[in-house]
Parts: C-alpha cells; sequence; structure tokens
C-alpha cells in the first residue's frame, strides 16, 4: 500500500471518529483564535488598546449575563474561587491579553502572533525551574528550534530595535507571555475541573473589563469616540461574541471530547491562519525568512508538547 493511501485512509478514521458538533467546535477555535490578532490589529488602529481590550472582555461578560440568568445559575461562589478566578483573570486576561493588545499597537499582526507562538517554551521553561518538566535530549531540540526562529524573525530587522516604539511593544509582549505562562502554570498547580464555566468566565471577563477600562481612561492621550472607525467597533465586537465567549466555549468542549494534547495541536494551526490573514486582509510583508522562522518556531513547539498518541484522534473515554 502506498504511503498516500495510508495517509488518506488515517484522515477518514480520525473524521469518521468525530461526530459533528466536535468538527464544529474545531473549526471554531482554529478560525476564531486564528483571526483574534487580526481584529486586534483592526480594532487599534483607531481605538486605543485598552479601550479594545477592556470592552471586549466587558462585552464578552454582558453576553453571559443573561445565558447565566436564564439558567438560574448567576450567585456567588465564594471567597476562594472569587480569589482564584481574579488571579486568573489579572494573568490571561488583563496581563496576557490587555498587554498583548498593547503591544500590536506598534507590532504587526503577524509578527505578534508569531512571537506569541512562543509561549509554550516560555511555560515550559518555567515549568522546569520549578519542576514541573523534566528537561531531555528531545525538548533541548525544541528550544534550539524554537529560538533560531526567532534569529530569523530579527535577522533583516535589528534595525527596528531603534525604534523606541517598536522596541517597547516587543517588550510589553513579552510580559504578556509571561503573564500567560504564569495563568498556565497557575491553572496546572490548582488542577482546576472547569465546573460551572460560564459563571467562572463571568467573573473573569467581568473583572477584567472594568479594570482594563479604567486603565483605559487613565493612560490614554485623547479620548475622542468620533474618531473611532465603525471597522474598528466592528473588531471589538467580533473579538468579544466570538474571540472570547465562542472560542473559549468551543476549546472548553474540546478538552472535555478530545484528549487535552489533541487540542494543543489546533495552536499551531491557529498561528499559520493569523500569519496568512495578516498577509491578505492587512497586506503585512512575509518575507522568506519570515515564513523560515515559523517553521522553526512551531516544529520546536511541537517537539516540546509532543506526547504519545497526541496525533492519533480519537475520542476520549
Amino acid at each position: 500500500m502506498r504511503k498516500t493511501e495510508v495517509f488518506e485512509i488515517s484522515l477518514s478514521l480520525i473524521f469518521s471518529a468525530l461526530n459533528s458538533r466536535t468538527i464544529i467546535a474545531i473549526c471554531i477555535v482554529a478560525i476564531v483564535w486564528g483571526t483574534t490578532f487580526l481584529g486586534i490589529k483592526i480594532g487599534v488602529e483607531t481605538v486605543p488598546p485598552w479601550f479594545v481590550a477592556g470592552l471586549r472582555q466587558f462585552l464578552a461578560s454582558l453576553i453571559l449575563l443573561p445565558i447565566l440568568l436564564f439558567k438560574k445559575e448567576l450567585r456567588w461562589i465564594g471567597w476562594k474561587n472569587f480569589r482564584i478566578q481574579i488571579t486568573l483573570s489579572s494573568l490571561m486576561l488583563i496581563g496576557a491579553n490587555g498587554l498583548t493588545t498593547v503591544a500590536e499597537k506598534e507590532l504587526t499582526s503577524s509578527l505578534t502572533s508569531l512571537i506569541s507562538a512562543l509561549s509554550p517554551v516560555f511555560i515550559f521553561i518555567a515549568s522546569m525551574i520549578i519542576g514541573m518538566e523534566k528537561f531531555t535530549f528531545r525538548t533541548m531540540i525544541g528550544l534550539l528550534m524554537g529560538f533560531s526562529g526567532v534569529i530569523f524573525i530579527f535577522w533583516d530587522g535589528f534595525n527596528d530595535l531603534m525604534n523606541p516604539g517598536y522596541r517597547m511593544g516587543l517588550l510589553i509582549l513579552i510580559i504578556a507571555l509571561m503573564c500567560w505562562g504564569l495563568g498556565t502554570i497557575y491553572t496546572k498547580k490548582l488542577n482546576l475541573q472547569n465546573q460551572n464555566l460560564f459563571l467562572n468566565l463571568f467573573y473573569q471577563f467581568a473583572f477584567a473589563g472594568i479594570v482594563q477600562l479604567i486603565f483605559a481612561f487613565s493612560f490614554s492621550d485623547a479620548i475622542d469616540v468620533s474618531t473611532w472607525s465603525a471597522k474598528s467597533i466592528s473588531a471589538i465586537i467580533y473579538l468579544g461574541i466570538f474571540g472570547s465567549v465562542l472560542a473559549f466555549y468551543a476549546y472548553n468542549y474540546l478538552l472535555k471530547t478530545l484528549l487535552p494534547t489533541q487540542v494543543s495541536i489546533l495552536s499551531y494551526v491557529n498561528t499559520i491562519i493569523s500569519i496568512f490573514l495578516s498577509w491578505l486582509i492587512l497586506g503585512e510583508e512575509i518575507s522568506e525568512k519570515f515564513l523560515i522562522a515559523t517553521l522553526l518556531i512551531i516544529s520546536g513547539v511541537f517537539i516540546i508538547n509532543y506526547k504519545p498518541g497526541m496525533i492519533k484522534f480519537r475520542r476520549k473515554e
């Protein structure tokens, strides 16, 4: 039997093992989260970054509110769980998402998405330091490939670092990745079970939205809503409805349907979609070195995260 025939049979077995809801959820996570960097870039074109982030999260909380009221699940979650949700909101939404939005004011959408793809590398290094991961020869290869990709990113762009805005954008993005890594490790340490998902998300989105809007009114140089374009406002609405609520629900549905390592494969698809759309819609330049960097970083992250059976798509029992 030829290799192509084996590949075709494998694909048919993969999709035959998935029901229609799972396939839809996969498409939502892959496509929607692949468009978030594009949406952020369009949003910050005319709207101050903290307003983009704050309005997005606050809108997400308003969407969840009637759902919780209809299901009669809106209630106080207790101080212990409240502290957990506020910590996660501070790290993942205010720190990671908010600072990424601020960074994208200075950086291109494609560059932001590619550097953000390195977040599993930061997570692995931090987990290794605290003893949650072990250093192996395989992970060393993955790390070398990932950081080789970084070299290719800036091969022709070292002069850009002389630009204070560009330099500050990179620094803010690195801090955002550190926040995401800390939030991920915090979640692993707590071993959260995602019970009452909508209720917990409501508290996270509401807290992040309020804090980010306070930042927006405090740190924005000039607030002139009349200069906000319909395109930027539409992007914020899209990010709130699809990027926050719908994609996050689909992601958690997949975690219950498939193995976590299988779901993690979607992050590589997100990066490719984001870079392609940045080129197609925003006209961002994608050089050969940038494509090489993309291949190295995605391959390196995949090698670090690889677990036996992660590419064998079986339904989780």
